[in-house]
């Protein structure tokens, strides 16, 4: 069986995504192939950042026994890790259970888009200001579906345009949900608000990170 290096588990709210507010269970693994200017868990992707191996049955265990609906699998980047396709297959076994992946955008998301109708991606657009724009696997887009969501973070009126470019190109609102969320501290939530008035952004979702606004936020395990 499939041995994972998890960073952290711990339960928490969905700051962020469709299920934005809810409970959730957090598996945290650890690595990341990109390094984002505005990455706010770099820590995780260090390479001597303490970990626990757990295998497949493990994290399933420690998921059953939380008693929470939705799981999230997150990172680093958790479709890096060899063994996510038999982790994904055991944990979405359980009935009424919500599976979200936080993917950064670079990686094929082929292999894992059939397994469970129980499974959605929450799939990040790396735009100019990241710095990692260069890496984004725009093939994805094809394979999204209403269930899933693609995320811009975006910390300039440059970053926005891009977003706006992306998601006409790709008509992305009628494809998934698509969020725009802003840089912690870099951009004003309402300049977001303006500029999807001044474009009529329909069917496009300004989300914060509720759970910076919850806890301190540096703050580990929420």
């Amino acid at each position: 069986m499939t041995t994972f290096h998890v960073a952290e588990t711990f339960t928490s709210i969905n700051g962020e995504g469709t299920h934005a507010g809810q409970l959730a269970v957090f598996v945290r693994f650890c690595g990341c192939n990109l390094n984002c200017s505005f990455c706010d868990t770099t820590w995780a992707n260090e390479p001597d950042v303490p970990y626990v191996c757990q295998t497949t049955e493990e994290i399933c265990a420690s998921v059953d026994a939380a008693g929470v609906h939705n799981v999230t699998l997150t990172g680093g980047e958790p479709l890096l890790r060899g063994g996510m396709t038999e982790l994904l297959t055991a944990l979405s076994q359980k009935e009424n259970r919500y599976i979200e992946i936080e993917t950064n955008g670079s990686v094929d998301l082929t292999p894992f888009v059939g397994i469970s109708p129980s499974i959605a991606f929450t799939m990040d657009y790396k735009l100019p200001g990241s710095g990692m724009e260069a890496h984004m696997r725009t093939e994805n887009f094809a394979l999204l579906r209403a269930q899933d969501t693609v995320k811009f973070v975006a910390g300039s009126q440059e970053d926005l345009q891009r977003a706006l470019e992306v998601i006409r190109t790709y008509d992305l609102t009628h494809r998934c949900h698509v969020y725009l969320s802003p840089v912690f501290g870099s951009i004003e939530p309402a300049e977001i608000v303006d500029f999807m008035q001044a474009h009529t952004l329909n069917d496009v979702t300004l989300q914060l990170q509720m759970h910076k606004f919850i806890w301190d936020p540096n703050k580990r395990g929420v």
